[in-house]
């Protein structure tokens, strides 16, 4: 019965005059989902409510799935739409909505009107009124119940009339296309597939770099992260994704550096590649799946060490969070069961025995010198001879 739906968001409604560009990007990261499903959908706005309308059959549970991927959505309504009509024809339309949404009768309700067109001849209270007298006629076995009722039946008196019960939730969040962009460094744990997903939530579109070290590790690692980078991407929408040969950097690091020094010039090699694939996208930020703590490469001094040799600002979205919350996100996203298929990648292959957790700075920098004859080739032969995969 449900031939349209009505598209809630929250935050942008806090938006000022530019409020229209947020309410058209959701308006096409909508229709993009729904393209992907079976059905004809049409997705457009007015001003303050946007609507999904079905011009075909279509499978419900796909519609409210692709909808609940979309970032900016706060609520999905199924609901009947109907044209502008006098009260008798509302309260028969009213009666019918309730007969064929609720099989059993046995709940408490109450209405809920809203009559943004001023020019209907009854108002809020008088339609709340009337119209809950006539589903009590209708259904004598019902209650109305104002306070805390089992069911609010909505009906929104506009250009044409709305008429909802149900608000399932959605992501929240603003719509992907809004934030500007950025580069995730993407490897095959639970965090950083976290990471991606939370700065995509704030409207940032997000494309991907990782970085693979054949022999040492294996193409099923590499397919583990672009089953990673898909399933972020049905939330963030297309991404690309880079996939550099990092081997031979590694083991002229590991060659040449000291090895409790090891994990630290890795990052920060894995950084300045990363901000050239972030530069050829246009991207203004990196997002890593980084948190205080969590390994010996993730201390303050680490992390600060890291950061140096950066010009873009690092988004770092799980910075405080403990394992346990980061693993709650990655299984609401399902991610994780992806993330701990047993497919190590290079930062773990090359993790040195007894890492430096607190690095000075100026000695990294000293070790760096040693890699001073070939590491900027190498660096530009990685970047030139990365493997580009499209996540549709």
């Amino acid at each position: 019965m449900y031939k349209s739906f009505l598209i809630k968001y929250a935050e942008i409604g806090v938006k000022g005059k530019n409020r229209y560009i947020f309410e058209d990007q959701l308006v096409k990261n909508a229709q993009r989902a729904l393209d992907k499903i079976d059905g004809d959908f049409k997705v457009r706005k007015e001003y303050g409510r946007i609507y999904a309308d079905a011009n075909s059959d279509y499978d419900f549970d796909e519609v409210i799935d692709a909808l609940q991927h979309v970032f900016g959505i706060a609520g999905i309504c199924p609901m009947m739409q109907l044209e502008l009509v006098e009260y008798d024809e509302l309260a028969k339309a009213v009666v019918e909505f309730v007969d064929k949404v609720y099989e059993k009768k046995d709940f408490t309700f109450k209405v809920m009107s809203r009559r943004a067109n001023k020019n209907y001849p009854m108002d809020s209270m008088e339609l709340n009124i009337e119209l809950g007298g006539a589903i009590l006629d209708a259904f004598p076995e019902l209650k109305v119940d104002v306070h805390k009722p089992d069911v609010f039946v909505n009906v929104e008196i506009r250009e044409q009339i709305n008429i909802y019960s149900d608000i399932i939730k959605g992501q929240g969040g603003l719509p992907v296309g809004t934030a500007g962009k950025g580069m995730l460094l993407l490897s095959g744990g639970i965090d950083s597939p976290v990471a991606g997903w939370m700065v995509a939530k704030r409207g940032v579109k997000v494309d991907a770099v990782y970085f693979h070290a054949p022999p040492y590790t294996s193409e099923r690692a590499k397919q583990k992260v672009v089953d990673l980078a898909k399933l972020v991407s049905k939330y963030s929408g297309e991404m690309n994704l880079y996939v550099v040969n990092f081997t031979d950097i590694q083991m002229y690091i590991y060659d040449k550096c000291p090895h409790e020094e090891l994990t630290i010039i890795m990052r920060r090699y894995m950084m300045k590649i990363a901000e050239a694939f972030a530069e050829k996208e246009g991207s203004q930020c990196l997002i890593t799946g980084e948190s205080i703590g969590q390994v010996a490469s993730q201390t303050t001094q680490s992390l600060a060490a890291t950061n140096e040799v950066c010009t873009l600002p690092v988004f770092r979205p799980l910075i405080a969070f403990d394992k346990q919350e980061i693993v709650d996100v990655s299984l609401k996203i399902d991610t994780y069961e992806t993330s701990i298929l047993p497919y190590e990648d290079c930062c773990t292959t090359f993790v040195a025995k007894h890492p430096v957790t607190k690095p000075n700075i100026e000695r990294i920098k000293k070790s760096e010198l040693n890699l001073a004859e070939k590491i900027d080739d190498m660096m530009a032969e990685a970047i030139e001879s990365a493997e580009l995969v499209k996540i549709m």
